[in-house]
């Protein structure tokens, strides 16, 4: 079994808002291509154009019809991917060591070459962060673009996450969420930010930012603004009704 680091010098992580998250799935389409885009560019790996198309997805986007106590309902788009936990069950469970969490920023990761595709990681992750990759038969996740991040042949720009750099509505934020000074650390403090199921003790990574409550619409807005037609809308008004 492989053990975990008792701490690590970066805490590197995701924090989404879901406020303004719109579930338009850029994220996923551009997780998709940059990671296994050597065989399945965004499309599903087997069967793409069939009746059952199926792959490996490192990262999704759910939509939930959310009613609070207060306010009016409201679609909440909810991605999830790995959340690069500090105490990260898939880690433990792994009888050759492939799933490892690195000291030197906290990311977990496997390595597929000792990776043999038992699927403990995928059974103790509880949110069902991990996929078995069929075609090569090894477990896949999200790797928070390490081949991006620290990458210095690229624009400093594109040192991010695939889905932070092409989120349309900047609801994708990446950091070290280790250090309090940090704009990621400082947008979790300023808007309550959350773990995923903080009762299960993994003490995830990633954030959330909570989705600000709509307004319910106010009584004025619902009361009619005119009454009784005058003019030429009168005249149209009758001519209209012995259609």
């Amino acid at each position: 079994m492989t053990s975990l680091p008792q701490s690590t010098e970066k805490k590197l992580g995701l924090v989404i808002d879901l406020d303004t998250c719109v579930g338009c799935h850029a994220c996923v389409v551009s997780c998709k291509e940059w990671n296994t885009s050597n065989y399945g560019a965004p499309l599903s790996d087997i069967d793409a154009y069939g009746a059952e198309p199926h792959g490996t997805f490192l990262n999704r986007v759910h939509s939930f019809e959310a009613q609070p106590e207060s306010g009016c309902s409201q679609t909440v788009h909810f991605p999830k991917s790995c959340l690069h936990c500090e105490d990260a069950p898939c880690v433990t469970v792994c009888p050759t060591g492939a799933s490892y969490k690195r000291e030197e920023d906290g990311i977990v990761l496997v390595n597929e070459d000792d990776c043999m595709g038992c699927g403990l990681c995928a059974w103790s992750c509880p949110y069902g962060a991990r996929e078995l990759d069929e075609i090569f038969g090894v477990m896949k996740k999200c790797t928070l673009c390490v081949d991006r991040i620290y990458n210095e042949n690229i624009p400093e720009e594109d040192r991010v996450p695939s889905c932070v750099r092409t989120c349309p509505s900047g609801a994708r934020h990446f950091g070290d969420l280790g250090d309090p000074e940090s704009d990621v650390s400082k947008l979790v403090a300023a808007r309550d930010g959350f773990d995923l199921m903080p009762e299960l003790g993994t003490k995830p990574v990633n954030k959330y930012l909570p989705p600000r409550l709509k307004d319910k619409p106010s009584e004025a807005a619902l009361e009619p603004q005119h009454t009784d037609a005058k003019g030429l809308f009168a005249w149209l008004d009758k001519a209209l009704e012995k259609l």
